[in-house]
């Protein structure tokens, strides 16, 4: 993956502290953006080239970090993230890379430091939305308001493992989560919104406005 504006030193290390973070997601049960989803989710950041990003789920800061190095140049990432473990887990990797002053984690409950966000007044070009499946449909009302015009908002796992558009029974655990994110596809794919559904990984959900 080459990355432009960075040495091939500095580059070379952010490739490893990936790598490291890779192998650390898998050793602790972490999800992160697994390798099928990956190419998709880069190659979206790469053409929106995002200024000012919302991640909602930082987990241990790898979708951060991709994000940071293939958005704009003067990329700001406001990340949110609940555990307080994953914070110091992904403040240490993010103080090692070269974006700790372009990564801001929020901690506490998304929704909650949502609403807080909204009376602020900033403005989001691209959201990135991987946290709980069930509060999709709530994260995607709450930042309406903090959107600009030609923002890009891509929703990681809307497929989950099949069950969504597949005709494969959902098992009742599962069902609660796959009736939200239908609702949350149905609800990004009415005017104002269009939306694209990779099916990358475990299905990547790319949001425009019209």
């Amino acid at each position: 993956m080459s990355v432009l504006g960075l040495t091939d030193e500095v580059e070379g290390f952010l490739e490893t502290l990936l790598r490291e973070m890779e192998d650390f997601a898998a050793l602790h049960h972490v999800p992160i953006i697994n390798e099928r989803g990956r190419q998709a989710f880069l190659q979206v950041v790469q053409k929106a080239q995002p200024h000012r990003v919302l991640e909602i789920g930082t987990a241990i800061g790898y979708s951060s970090l991709l994000l940071a190095m293939n958005g704009a140049e003067d990329i700001a990432i406001t990340t949110l993230e609940l555990s307080d473990e994953r914070i110091r887990t992904a403040q240490g990797y993010i103080d090692r890379s070269a974006y700790a002053d372009r990564i801001r984690i929020i901690g506490g409950d998304a929704a909650e430091n949502l609403t807080k966000l909204q009376l602020t007044g900033q403005k989001f070009d691209f959201v990135f939305i991987d946290a709980a499946k069930g509060q999709y449909v709530d994260y995607f009302h709450k930042i309406q308001p903090m959107l600009t015009d030609n923002a890009t908002i891509l929703a990681d796992n809307v497929l989950f493992r099949g069950y969504v558009k597949g005709d494969v029974p959902t098992p009742r655990r599962f069902k609660t989560i796959v009736k939200r994110l239908r609702e949350y596809i149905g609800l990004v794919s009415q005017p104002p919104y269009v939306t694209e559904i990779l099916e990358n990984g475990d299905g990547l959900a790319v949001t425009r406005r019209v």
